[in-house]
């Protein structure tokens, strides 16, 4: 007899990325000593998130779902199934990523190491719109904590 069990994201306290669609998030934990946040992100199945680049280094884990990687002009490049871990370094290749045929969940953990940008928001120009820094997270973890 086999027991199979899933990840139960309705124990996730879910909030959405500001000015993002298609993606949620979930801050587990703020190491100020490291400066290393662990996220869980959501994206929706079948969407793509904005364009952005990875500016510091990161693991990921996706737990459920595919997690799909596409270039700027939207072309699938890469498909990651539930159970890959990947260790990333700052990506010079800008890119937006989403879900497969249902919601993808993915254990993030940033690794800025200070408070240089973790991540770069980018318009079609792969001109830079917004940052997101250690401090910004650390802030959005305090204020999850306090509700």
């Amino acid at each position: 007899m086999t027991n199979l069990s899933r990840f139960d994201e309705r124990t996730v306290d879910w909030q959405p990325l500001p000015d993002v669609d298609h993606v949620w998030l979930s801050i587990l934990n703020v190491d100020d000593t490291a400066k290393i946040v662990d996220v869980l992100f959501k994206f929706s199945a079948n969407e793509k998130i904005i364009l952005h680049r990875h500016t510091a280094n990161f693991n990921t884990f996706v737990i459920q779902g595919e997690h799909r990687i596409y270039s700027p002009e939207g072309d699938l490049k890469e498909i990651r199934p539930a159970g890959t871990y990947k260790a990333g370094l700052p990506d010079i290749e800008p890119h937006k990523e989403g879900g497969g045929d249902e919601d993808v969940i993915i254990l993030f953990s940033l690794r800025p190491y200070n408070d240089d940008p973790i991540y770069e928001i980018l318009d079609d120009d792969h001109s830079v719109l917004d940052t997101m820094t250690f401090g910004d997270l650390k802030e959005m973890y305090n204020e999850q904590q306090a509700a």
